[in-house]
C-alpha cells in the first residue's frame, strides 16, 4: 500500500481510538446536568423575575432594599436542588460568585454543598459535603451506589452565590426533577443566624433542619447584620402564600428600630395575608452577657420592647401574632456557639428542635 494511504489509515484509526476514550461530558463516562433538570427549592420567586437563577430576591427589589441586603440576597442560603437518579455515582461542578472567606466559619458552610438522600421513611439522610477549592469546583460526592432510583437533595452555599451548579451522573442513568411540595412554605426573615452563621455545612442552618424534620419547604431570608423588619422585605414576603412567617430580626435591631418597624411590618403583611400567623422571636442572651452587664442590659431592653410592641398588636385584636421567648433555646451548657453569638451545628440542631416544639405547642404546625 502506498505510504500516503497508510498514513491516512493510521490517522483514521487514531481518531477512532481517541473518540472511544472521550467522556460523554466532564469526567469519565458521566453526563452533567444543569438547572433544567432539577427542582430549585427554598424560593417563591420565579426564574424570570430574578437577575440570577440562584438569587433569593427578585430583581425588582434592587432599587427598594439597602445595598447590603441586595448583595446578601445573592447568597444561596436556604436554597436546595432536588432530583431523582439511579446513577452509581454522583458528582458535582459549581462556580461561585465571590469565593468568600470568614475567620469564624468553615469554608464548607460558606461555599460548599451538602448531599442528602431520601429514605423510604421519607426522612433525609446526610451523605457527604462537597469541599470548595476556589471559584470553580469539581467534587465526587459518592460512588459505588446500587443502581436504584432515589431522590437526592443538594443544599447550596450559605454565604456565597452561584453562577451555576451541574450534577454529574452515569451516562444512560435517569435524571429527573423532584416533585414540588404541595404544602405552604414557612418563611423565615432574620439575621446572620437565620442565614446560617456559623454552620459547618449548608444543611445545618436551622431553617434547613426544620425543613427536613417537618417536611415543609422553608424559605430562608436571613440577611447577615441586616435583618431589620424593613418594609420592602415585608411587602415581598406578604406576596408569598406562607403557612407561617417567622420574624427573627431582633439581634440586628436597636430599640428604636423595633418601635418603628415592628407594627408597620405586620400592617404590611396584613394587607395581603389577613390571618397568616406571624411569630416574633426574642434575642438570645449571648454568652458574654453573663459577665458583661452592659450587654445584658441592652439585650434585655430589646426583648422588653419587643414584648411591649407585641402586646400592642394583640390589643389591636390581631389574633394571629405570636411571641417566642428565647430562654434556653440552644441549651444551658453554653456550648452551642462558635463565638458567643453565632451557632455551631450543635446550636443549630438545638435551636431547630426548640422552634419545632414551640410551633407545635402554639398550634402552628400539626
Amino acid at each position: 500500500m502506498p505510504m500516503h494511504l497508510l498514513s491516512r489509515v493510521f490517522l483514521f484509526l487514531l481518531s477512532l481510538i481517541s473518540l472511544s476514550v472521550l467522556p460523554a461530558k466532564g469526567w469519565g463516562q458521566h453526563v452533567f446536568y444543569g438547572k433544567a433538570h432539577f427542582l430549585l427549592e427554598g424560593t417563591a420567586v420565579p426564574e424570570q423575575a430574578k437577575g440570577g437563577f440562584y438569587d433569593r430576591l427578585p430583581v425588582a427589589l434592587k432599587a427598594e432594599v439597602r445595598d447590603p441586603v441586595w448583595e446578601l440576597s445573592k447568597n444561596c442560603a436556604g436554597l436546595s436542588i432536588r432530583f431523582l437518579t439511579n446513577s452509581s455515582s454522583i458528582k458535582v461542578k459549581w462556580k461561585l460568585l465571590l469565593n468568600k472567606t470568614m475567620n469564624h466559619m468553615a469554608e464548607t458552610g460558606i461555599k460548599g454543598l451538602d448531599l442528602y438522600v431520601k429514605l423510604p421513611s421519607n426522612e433525609w439522610q446526610y451523605i457527604n459535603t462537597a469541599r470548595p477549592a476556589g471559584i470553580e469546583n469539581e467534587f465526587v460526592f459518592v460512588e459505588h451506589i446500587t443502581k436504584e432510583l432515589r431522590e437526592y437533595r443538594i443544599y447550596l452555599p450559605l454565604y456565597d452565590g452561584l453562577e451555576y451548579i451541574e450534577v454529574g451522573v452515569d451516562s444512560g442513568a435517569v435524571m429527573k426533577k423532584g416533585a414540588p411540595l404541595e404544602s405552604k412554605p414557612i418563611v423565615f426573615y432574620g439575621t446572620s443566624i437565620t442565614q446560617g452563621g456559623c454552620a459547618s455545612r449548608p444543611g445545618m442552618a436551622y431553617p434547613g433542619i426544620i425543613g427536613r424534620k417537618t417536611g415543609y419547604e422553608c424559605i430562608n431570608l436571613g440577611f447577615s447584620a441586616n435583618g431589620r423588619m424593613e418594609k420592602p422585605i415585608a411587602e415581598f414576603i406578604s406576596g408569598t402564600d406562607a403557612l407561617l412567617y417567622v420574624i427573627d430580626c431582633t439581634p440586628n435591631m436597636s430599640v428604636d428600630d423595633i418601635r418603628n418597624n415592628m407594627i408597620p411590618l405586620v400592617e404590611t403583611i396584613r394587607k395581603k395575608k389577613k390571618t397568616t400567623p406571624v411569630l416574633f422571636v426574642e434575642n438570645q442572651l449571648y454568652d458574654k452577657s453573663f459577665l458583661d452587664t452592659s450587654l445584658k442590659k441592652e439585650l434585655e431592653e430589646k426583648n422588653r420592647v419587643l414584648k411591649q410592641v407585641f402586646n400592642n398588636l394583640v390589643k389591636q385584636k390581631d389574633g394571629a401574632v405570636y411571641y417566642l421567648e428565647a430562654g434556653a433555646a440552644i441549651g444551658t451548657d453554653h456550648e452551642g456557639t462558635v463565638d458567643g453569638v453565632h451557632f455551631t451545628d450543635l446550636g443549630f440542631m438545638r435551636f431547630a428542635d426548640f422552634m419545632i416544639g414551640n410551633f407545635r405547642r402554639l398550634g402552628l404546625l400539626q
